[in-house]
């Protein structure tokens, strides 16, 4: 009944304000019971990076639906998708530690962009001293050393954070307009 550009945009548009409630909702719940730091610019860095990570895996959800004929293939190659981004997030085996062929997988990982968002936000600042495999750094500096995570980037990350619901969102739209699965 309407074109399949105007059914994409309004599946995409249509997330947004539910996607922007949920982050809402899960930061007023889990940023006091992690217990980070209170301050307005944190807590709205940290709204912010839990907007764009909920989107863009809504909007990847929507994708792989597009892509795949039916439902089950999509959840299996959901399931492949969430492992690998799970694995070079950069938690397991930090951003500078994984070997320089796999790297080009880090920096393309929206997980990795998102991690690196939640800590420099919340922990790049902080200079409180820590002891870190057996040697005293502060906090700021561990993140910097050990994990790669600089404070100055971080209007790059948001930046990352912001185009990946795009990208995501305009591959949904492409799909549902050129693939078809449906038998006549």
């Amino acid at each position: 009944m309407y074109s399949s550009w105007a059914y994409a945009f309004a599946q995409v548009m249509i997330e947004i304000p539910y996607v922007f409630l949920q982050a809402v909702l899960f930061t007023v719940i889990t940023y006091p019971a992690i217990g980070f730091y209170w301050s307005i610019n944190k807590v709205f860095w940290y709204t912010c990076i839990m907007f764009c990570t909920m989107l863009y895996f809504t909007y990847l959800g929507m994708l792989l639906v597009a892509l795949t004929p039916n439902v089950q293939v999509a959840t299996i190659l959901a399931s492949f998708c969430y492992n690998m981004m799970s694995l070079f997030s950069g938690f397991l085996m930090p951003g500078p530690n994984i070997t320089k062929w796999w790297i080009w997988f880090y920096w393309i990982c929206p997980t990795a962009w998102s991690l690196q968002g939640f800590l420099t936000t919340q922990y790049g600042d902080i200079e409180k001293e820590i002891i870190v495999f057996g040697e005293q750094k502060a906090i700021n500096a561990f993140l910097q050393s050990y994990y790669g995570y600089h404070r100055h980037l971080l209007g790059v990350v948001a930046l990352v954070l912001f185009a990946f619901p795009l990208v995501f969102a305009t591959s949904f739209a492409y799909a549902i307009a050129k693939l078809n699965f449906q038998r006549r």
